[in-house]
């Protein structure tokens, strides 16, 4: 009862807060501002937030007036995330989030300045691609056609293609995993939309674990709980976003137990997704990750650099964008990141190359790469065997020692694969490091897990959570 007293008095807060007067237009985006201001750059805000304005709202969807298509575009594919959640923090009563180029006449502009006269714009131009459908709270632009497939996601593609195949018998649950930004919230929500459309017509429901502890919360406090569970069980198919968001959260986890069963039993197909393996979300209920493993566990790793190079060619195709493959060559090979940051550095191109006029030298492109590109993290052995050592729960100096122990022995095998592999360093540097092993030793045990890798699938999830912890 304690713990559930806990999330009621929290959710007490929030509700609180969402009931209070809704704020003006003005207001609503000062707010905004005032929030993004303080986590981005005094020239990022300058640049692309400074002549921006709410110019109306309406049916959720709230209209942000831009000056060209450059601010658009970055707002769009960089901040979106971020202003809509922002937004909705403030209101919630938005569900959407739109922008409006407003060319405004040069002359009525100085006009302005003078005697400041609001001129009015001359030009709309919306921006569709970013509507939240309201019934099922999917956003239309989540596609398998704008879904780049390489060997990194590959795997997870495919599961995704079985499930509308065989939906509620295939893989039921389907649980994807992977860090952010490596594209589980498009792959997921690109099944719910094809399910809705290509003549299939199913009642679809997309949210995040975090809008239905809220839900559920609301429904406690406003006695309401049949009603609650009425909306999530007329679906055949619900997606839940971000289920790690549910840990140490008892009382919403039962809850979501007994609507999984409920789904299950009568055949609804039921998709999440998470930062992690299920088996690795703290304080995640047994019973709710024995469900989920009865299914399809997939994970979704960064991005290769053959699929780096697939993603840049792809998505500069789209936009019009007529880049070298030396230039290709190059961001595919620098950009280590997710598949977010390479959409961000390749709009960063875009945007300089319409505002010169021509494409970008190999060296301009250089040196966007050196403003934009967050430097690699250097890591170094101790904190490489720290973390394996809190992984597998073994002391930290036995990976050290003369020792032939099964519970030490795959650990050290890990290490001195990671240090090779993630790192870079020689064989013999890392048996100098490991405890003064001999170099085909390491060799040995790096070509090992190599191997193993290719058919070890709990192998596999072994390292991407240790990666994860690095």
């Amino acid at each position: 009862m304690e713990v559930f007293s806990i999330e009621l008095g929290y959710i007490i807060a929030i509700t609180k807060t969402m009931n209070e007067t809704q704020p003006d237009e003005k207001t609503l985006w000062a707010k905004v501002l005032s929030e993004i201001e303080s986590s981005v750059s005094k020239a990022n805000f300058s640049t692309w937030f400074r002549d921006t304005e709410i110019i109306k709202m309406d049916g959720g969807i709230v209209y942000i007036s831009v000056s060209n298509a450059f601010v658009r575009d970055w707002l769009a594919n960089k901040y979106h995330k971020v202003i809509l959640k922002t937004l909705r923090e403030v209101s919630d009563q938005i569900r959407g989030l739109d922008y409006i180029i407003t060319k405004v006449d040069k002359k009525k502009s100085d006009e302005k300045t003078a005697s400041q006269q609001k001129p009015s714009p001359t030009v709309a131009m919306p921006l569709n691609d970013h509507y939240v459908d309201q019934e099922s709270n999917l956003n239309p632009r989540y596609t398998f056609e704008s879904f780049v497939i390489g060997p990194f996601n590959e795997l997870a593609y495919t599961a995704a293609q079985a499930v509308i195949k065989g939906l509620g018998a295939v893989y039921n649950p389907l649980f994807v995993y992977g860090n952010t930004g490596h594209g589980k919230t498009h792959l997921i929500q690109a099944i719910g939309n094809h399910l809705r459309g290509n003549g299939v017509n199913k009642k679809v429901y997309y949210l995040t674990s975090e809008r239905f502890y809220l839900d559920f919360f609301n429904a406690m406090q406003a006695n309401r709980i049949p009603v609650f569970k009425e909306k999530y069980r007329k679906y055949d198919v619900l997606i839940m976003d971000d289920i790690q968001y549910l840990s140490s959260k008892p009382s919403t986890q039962d809850e979501l137990f007994h609507l999984f069963n409920t789904l299950y039993d009568s055949g609804k197909q039921i998709i999440f997704s998470s930062d992690k393996h299920p088996n690795y979300i703290p304080e995640l209920e047994d019973r709710l990750k024995s469900r989920f493993a009865a299914g399809m566990i997939v994970d979704i790793p960064p991005p290769d650099l053959d699929s780096r190079l697939a993603i840049i060619k792809v998505k500069t195709g789209r936009l019009g964008m007529v880049i070298s493959e030396e230039i290709a060559n190059f961001l595919a090979s620098n950009i280590e990141g997710n598949v977010r940051e390479i959409e961000g550095i390749i709009n960063t191109l875009l945007c300089q190359t319409q505002m010169k006029g021509r494409s970008l030298t190999l060296q301009e492109t250089k040196n966007l790469i050196k403003l934009n590109v967050k430097p690699r993290k250097s890591v170094s052995a101790k904190e490489v065997v720290k973390a394996i050592a809190a992984y597998y729960d073994i002391n930290e100096t036995s990976i050290f020692e003369k020792t032939r122990r099964k519970e030490v022995v795959r650990p050290r095998q890990v290490a001195m694969y990671i240090l090779r592999e993630d790192c870079g360093i020689s064989f013999p540097l890392i048996g100098e490091k490991l405890g003064g092993r001999d170099h085909t030793t390491v060799l040995h045990s790096y070509e090992k897990i190599k191997n193993e890798l290719k058919n070890d699938v709990v192998l596999g999830q072994d390292l991407t959570q240790i990666r994860a912890m690095l």
